[in-house]
């Protein structure tokens, strides 16, 4: 691929141990993909994280880097490992113990969009696959890991901001009648991914300004959380996962009218979990 894999946006002045990263908001579909797909330019899209990037795009002024995918998710997800690959879809790859994610068609190399939609009219080559992985997959998390480990230099600990959305229906099908339906879950893998004290900041900077927060249910984390989450050398990964209703028209993949005030309310939520821990840096990230 001759475009960009992601883009980085870095602040003036990296005053936060804290990193933003959109892995799911890739827009720029290959032509290469769109011409073998069975799907419109739309129904592709359907799995997408659409304008989270937006949404996160003050974290630069406020001191944190953002790390954002320019490749959709339907070419390859960054928030699986490397290896999970889809026997079902990648010619000459031999069945491996079961995956739950590679079973449904949601590898890294996915072969399904939402609801289980194919996206390809048939199987793809291996060579191409690892071609994807080394242009894509492997120089984006080398960016994630080097902007984790200056954070750790410079501050003593990291905070990884996995951001994505969540389609509305996901919530409708897991809420309790109970209880009044989340407008955020937060994932830590239930505690092994980052700190209590860390969700807890987390979850209030988004209930300060409104929002109903729930935590690893229906969503706790996948890969990033798992492999970059290390608690025990203060490297923390908290997966936020926004309904996508909140802010855009689900069926045509178009912002709302009022995207504008929720882009704001994401901001100040944003301010709240980079300043709260710019509060605590050490004298050694003067």
């Amino acid at each position: 691929m001759a475009q960009p894999a992601f883009d980085l946006y870095l602040p003036d002045r990296r005053d936060t141990p804290v990193v933003f990263s959109s892995p799911h908001s890739g827009k720029d579909y290959p032509l290469s993909l769109l011409s073998r797909s069975t799907l419109d330019e739309r129904s592709i899209r359907s799995s997408e994280d659409a304008y989270v990037d937006v949404l996160f795009s003050q974290a630069p002024q406020l001191g944190a880097p953002l790390l954002a995918a320019r490749v959709p998710r339907a070419f390859i997800d960054l928030n699986r490992s490397a290896d999970e690959l889809d026997p079902a879809l990648i010619e000459g790859i031999l069945r491996a113990p079961h995956n739950p994610r590679v079973s449904s068609g949601l590898g890294v190399i996915p072969r399904v969009v939402a609801n289980g939609r194919p996206i390809y009219r048939g199987k793809l080559p291996l060579r191409e696959v690892h071609d994807r992985l080394e242009q894509v997959w492997h120089p984006y998390h080398d960016a994630l890991r080097t902007l984790l480990d200056e954070s750790l230099n410079l501050f003593g600990e990291a905070i990884l901001i996995d951001c994505h959305s969540m389609p509305h229906e996901a919530i409708e099908t897991h809420a309790r009648s109970n209880q009044p339906r989340p407008d955020v879950v937060l994932g830590d893998r239930f505690g092994a991914a980052a700190s209590r004290i860390v969700v807890d900041e987390v979850e209030a900077a988004f209930e300060q300004v409104g929002l109903r927060v729930a935590r690893n249910a229906p969503f706790a984390g996948a890969y990033i959380t798992q492999a970059y989450g290390r608690p025990s050398r203060n490297q923390h990964v908290v997966q936020i996962e926004i309904d996508r209703a909140l802010y855009m028209d689900e069926a045509t993949i178009q912002p709302r009218a009022d995207f504008a005030d929720f882009h704001r309310l994401i901001t100040d939520v944003i301010a709240t979990i980079a300043g709260g821990r710019a509060q605590n840096r050490p004298l050694a990230a003067e």
